[in-house]
C-alpha cells in the first residue's frame, strides 16, 4: 500500500517536473518554420559548355535533391539503418528505443535510438553536447517538426543536410565524392556503404578506413534484408559487389582548375561571399573534350622536355625501419608529404641497383623499374653519384607509366607551360591550361605571365608592311646588320639569325617561313617603328609593352599567351578583333537564369585590319606550316588549312607556337618562371609545336578542310596573292638588295649613315646585355587588376 503510494507520488513528481520544464522550454524553442522552405548552403559550381562539372567552391559540398528524385534504394538503405519505422511513428520511436536498449544490453552491434526527425532537429538547431537539457530540447523540437512538416519534407532535409565526410553534405554529394556518379545510379552495395556514414563519417569513411566501412556496409545490407527492402538474392549479390571508391581530393572532372579559378574570381567579384553559399551554377564556353586533350598535350610536352634534363635526384630521403608495421607507417607518411601529381606519381625506393629499382606506392603497390625505364636517372644510379642525387633505399622518387604500360623513373618538372584555345569567330575560350599543375603552381600563365613573344610576333610586323606596299615576293636582303652605340643610344647591337647563317636576298614569304631576323629588322625599319607600334594595337597588344624600337621586329616586347591567341584570331577570322570570354550564363539552384552572355557579332565596328591583309597573311603563315619552321604541322596532320608561327626568344628563354585553323586558334608557351635558357636546341618547333599538333589532331577530327575565299581587292599572279594595286608592279619590289633601288640601311656594315636619315631612338635602360629589353614574367598590380577585365569586355 505504502509502496504503491510512494510510486504514485514519485510519478506525479516526475510529471510535475516535466510539465514545468515543458512550460519553460517550449516557448524558447527556435522557430522552425523556415524549414518548410529548406535552403541549405550550396556551393558555387562551374560547368563546361556540355554541362560537365569542372569546379566547385564552398566549405560544404552539397547538391539539393528533392525527395521525389532520391532513388528508392538510397532511401531504403538509410531507413533500414537509421529509422525503419520512420513513416509510422510520431517523431520519437518508443518501440525502437526499447529495441535499441535491449540490443545494447545484449552486447549486439550498438544501435542508436535517435529517429531521423530527432537527428534533423539536432543537426539543424542544436549542438552535439550530451546533456539532459539538450536532449529535452531535441525531443521538443522533434514534436514541433513533426507537427509542422510532412514526413517527406523531414526526410528530404535529412537526405540533403547530413554530413557524410570528405566535405560532402547530403547523399547526392556523397555519391559523387565517393563513387563519382549521380545518386540515381547507385547500386544496393553503394547505397549501403553511404548509409553507414551518418553514424561516424570519419570512422566509417571508405577512403580513409575501408575495412571498417566494409563491415558497416555488410551490416546495413543485412538490415535492408531484414526489413524487407531487398530480397535474399539481392542482399547476397550486394555483399559480393566490388566497389570502386574514388580517391580523396577535389572531385571535379575535365582538368580545368585554372578555368574554374578564373570563374571563381569573376563570380566573387560580382556576388561577394554569397557566391559560395547560394548555389550558383556557372556555365562556361570551355569544351570538356578539348580541355582534356589540351591538359594532356601540355603535360606530355613538358614531361617530354623534362626527360631530356639532368636528373636532379630524389625529393627526400626517409629512414625505413625493419619492423613491418613501422615500415608501413613510414612509407605512408612519406607519400602523404609527396602526393601524386596526376600521372607523375610518388614512390619510396626499397632496393636500388644499376639494373633495377624496386619501389612501393600507396596501398603497398610494388613498382619494378628496369631497362629503358631507368635511363632518365642513370646519373643517380652511378656509384660516383653525389649523396643528394644517389638512388638508394628510402629515396622518395617519381614514377610514371610508359605508353606500353611499363614503369619509368621521372621527376617533377621545373619548367612551366601554358595553353589556350579560342573560337576566332566570337572569342569563346574553348580550352585553357594555365600551367603544369594547379596544385603545384596556381599562377595562371595564360593570363598573368608577361613574356617575350620572340619570332611569334613577326606576323604582326609583316601585316603592317603589307599596308606599306610590301608583297609576298618583295625581295629583302638577309645580310648582317650592326648598330653601334651612336645609333642605339646605348650598347652596340649586332643581331643574329637563329641558325647563325645569312642567305642573302630572298622573297618576303620565304623569309617569314625561315624566320629570318635580319629581314624582319629591315622590314620594320622600312615600315617605321612608330607606325608598327600603332599597328599592333589593332590586334589587342598594348603599345607601352612594345617600345618603338627595332627590337620589336624580334618580339622583344611583352605579351601574355591570351593576348597572342587574341591577336592571331584576327588573322583567322578575316580581320576582326574579338575579346576572349568565358561565361555563357549563371543560374540559381533552381535553374533560373540570372546572367546570360552573348558575344558581339562580327561586323565592321570590330574590324581590326582589312580582309585582304588577313588573307595574304594567312597565305604567308600557311607556308610556315608547310615548308618553314612549323612544317611538321601539315606533315603530321595531313591537311593544308593550318597556319601559324613558331617563336623562340634570345637564348631560348621563351618558347612558342601560335597557330590556327579557320575555326580554332591555339597558342602554346613554355619557359621557366625564373627566366633561364631552355637549352640551345630547344626551339618553338621542338617544344611548343608538338603540343599544338597533339591538340589539333583531336580538336579538328571530323572538321572538313576549309581555306578562306579570296576577298575583294586581291589577285593571284603566278601562284602568289597580291593587293590588286601592286599586282602588276608598284609597291616595294626589293629592300636592301640593290643600292640603286633602295637606300642603304642605317648601320649596315660598310654603309655610313646617309644625309637625311635619322638614327633609331633607343633607350639604354630598356636593354639587357644582348641589346634586348629584359623579359618580364610577372604582372604589375595594375596588370593583375586588368586580368579579369579581359573576360568582362
Amino acid at each position: 500500500m505504502w509502496a504503491g503510494g510512494l510510486a504514485l507520488a514519485g510519478l506525479v513528481s516526475v510529471l510535475i517536473v516535466v510539465a514545468v520544464a515543458l512550460s519553460v522550454a517550449y516557448p524558447n524553442l527556435p522557430d522552425v518554420s523556415d524549414l518548410s522552405d529548406y535552403r541549405p548552403k550550396l556551393p558555387l559550381r562551374v560547368y563546361s559548355a556540355e554541362g560537365i562539372l569542372i569546379g566547385e567552391f564552398g566549405q560544404e559540398r552539397r547538391s539539393l535533391t528533392p525527395i521525389n528524385e532520391v532513388p528508392k534504394v538510397m532511401k531504403d538503405a538509410v531507413l533500414a539503418i537509421e529509422d525503419a519505422r520512420f513513416y509510422s511513428h510520431g517523431g520519437v520511436d518508443y518501440k525502437g528505443l526499447l529495441r535499441a536498449t535491449l540490443a545494447n544490453l545484449g552486447r549486439a552491434k550498438s544501435q542508436g535510438a535517435s529517429t531521423i526527425t530527432m537527428q534533423v532537429a539536432r543537426n539543424v538547431y542544436l549542438s552535439s553536447e550530451k546533456t539532459f537539457t539538450r536532449k529535452l530540447y531535441e525531443v521538443l523540437l522533434t514534436f514541433k517538426l513533426e507537427h509542422l512538416l510532412t514526413k517527406d519534407q523531414i526526410l528530404e532535409i535529412y537526405m540533403n543536410q547530413i554530413f557524410l565526410g570528405n566535405r560532402s553534405y547530403g547523399f547526392a554529394a556523397a555519391a559523387d565524392a565517393y563513387f563519382g556518379k549521380p545518386m540515381k545510379d547507385l547500386t544496393v552495395a553503394e547505397a549501403a556503404m553511404l548509409a553507414g556514414l551518418p553514424k561516424s563519417p570519419s570512422a566509417n569513411n571508405p577512403i580513409s578506413n575501408p575495412a571498417r566501412a566494409r563491415s558497416r556496409q555488410l551490416y546495413i545490407i543485412e538490415r535492408m534484408h531484414e526489413n524487407g527492402f531487398i530480397t535474399a538474392q539481392e542482399a547476397e549479390a550486394a555483399k559480393k559487389q566490388e566497389l570502386k571508391i574514388r580517391s580523396g581530393g577535389d572531385h571535379t572532372r575535365g582538368n580545368a582548375d585554372y578555368v574554374a579559378e578564373t570563374v571563381r574570381q569573376l563570380v566573387h567579384a560580382q556576388y561577394g561571399d554569397e557566391a559560395y553559399t547560394r548555389g550558383l551554377n556557372v556555365y562556361t564556353t570551355v569544351v570538356a573534350a578539348q580541355q582534356e586533350v589540351a591538359y594532356k598535350a601540355l603535360r606530355k610536352g613538358i614531361m617530354d622536355y623534362e626527360a631530356r634534363q639532368i636528373y636532379r635526384g630524389p625529393e627526400e630521403f626517409v629512414e625505413l625501419p625493419t619492423n613491418p608495421k613501422e615500415l608501413e607507417d613510414a612509407i605512408d607518411d612519406a607519400l602523404a608529404e609527396h602526393p601524386d601529381n596526376g600521372d607523375v606519381m610518388s614512390a619510396v625506393v626499397l632496393e636500388a641497383s644499376p639494373k633495377k629499382i624496386l619501389a612501393v606506392r600507396q596501398n603497398d603497390e610494388r613498382v619494378e623499374i628496369t631497362g629503358e625505364g631507368l635511363r632518365p636517372a642513370q646519373s643517380g644510379l652511378s656509384e660516383k653519384a653525389p649523396p643528394k642525387t644517389k638512388l638508394r633505399r628510402g629515396a622518395v622518387i617519381r614514377v610514371m607509366k610508359t605508353p606500353k604500360g611499363a614503369w619509368m623513373i621521372t621527376q617533377l618538372p621545373e619548367v612551366e607551360g601554358a595553353f589556350v584555345a579560342l573560337n576566332p569567330r566570337d572569342g569563346a575560350v574553348q580550352a585553357l591550361v594555365g600551367g603544369f599543375d594547379f596544385n603545384k603552381n596556381k599562377f595562371n600563365h595564360v593570363t598573368q605571365a608577361w613574356r617575350q613573344p620572340g619570332s611569334g610576333f613577326k606576323p604582326f610586323i609583316y601585316s603592317a608592311a603589307l599596308e606599306k606596299g610590301f608583297t609576298p615576293t618583295t625581295v629583302v636582303n638577309d645580310a648582317p646588320l650592326f648598330f653601334d652605340a651612336g645609333v642605339t643610344g646605348g650598347q652596340p647591337w649586332e643581331p643574329k639569325n637563329y641558325d647563325g647563317k645569312f642567305e642573302g636576298p630572298m622573297p618576303l614569304h620565304v623569309a617569314l617561313a625561315k624566320s629570318k631576323n635580319m629581314v624582319s629588322i629591315r622590314v620594320l625599319q622600312a615600315v617605321g617603328t612608330q607606325s608598327a607600334q600603332e599597328w599592333v594595337t589593332r590586334f589587342g597588344f598594348e603599345a607601352e609593352k612594345h617600345p618603338a624600337y627595332l627590337t620589336m621586329a624580334l618580339g622583344a616586347g611583352s605579351v601574355t599567351p591570351m593576348q597572342m591567341a587574341t591577336g592571331y584570331a584576327v588573322f583567322a577570322n578575316g580581320g576582326y578583333r574579338v575579346n576572349p570570354w568565358l561565361i555563357t550564363r549563371i543560374t540559381d539552384q533552381k535553374g533560373k537564369t540570372l546572367v546570360e552572355s552573348q558575344p558581339p557579332l562580327l561586323n565592321e565596328s570590330v574590324r581590326a585590319i582589312d580582309p585582304r591583309n588577313a588573307f595574304v597573311m594567312n597565305r604567308l603563315m600557311q607556308e610556315i606550316t608547310r615548308s618553314g619552321t612549323a612544317a611538321r604541322a601539315q606533315a603530321t596532320l595531313k591537311r593544308p588549312d593550318l597556319y601559324g608561327k613558331t617563336g623562340t626568344t634570345n637564348d631560348s628563354i621563351d618558347n612558342w607556337f601560335n597557330g590556327f585553323h579557320p575555326t580554332l586558334v591555339a597558342v602554346v608557351w613554355m619557359g621557366y618562371d625564373n627566366p633561364r635558357s631552355l637549352g640551345e636546341s630547344e626551339t618553338g618547333g621542338r617544344l611548343a609545336l608538338p603540343v599544338w599538333i597533339s591538340f589539333m589532331e583531336t580538336a579538328l577530327k571530323g572538321v572538313p578542310v576549309m581555306e578562306p575565299a579570296p576577298p575583294a581587292g586581291v589577285v593571284n599572279v603566278g601562284g602568289e596573292w597580291y593587293y590588286e594595286e601592286y599586282a602588276r608592279g608598284g609597291g616595294v619590289s626589293n629592300l636592301g638588295v640593290d643600292p640603286s633601288l633602295t637606300p642603304p640601311m642605317p648601320g649596315q656594315p660598310g654603309q655610313p649613315m646617309q644625309p637625311g636619315q635619322v638614327a633609331v631612338p633607343y633607350d639604354k635602360s630598356l636593354m639587357n646585355s644582348d641589346g634586348l629589353p629584359p623579359p618580364r614574367t610577372q604582372s604589375s598590380p595594375e596588370e593583375r587588376k586588368s586580368i579579369l577585365d579581359l573576360f568582362r569586355n
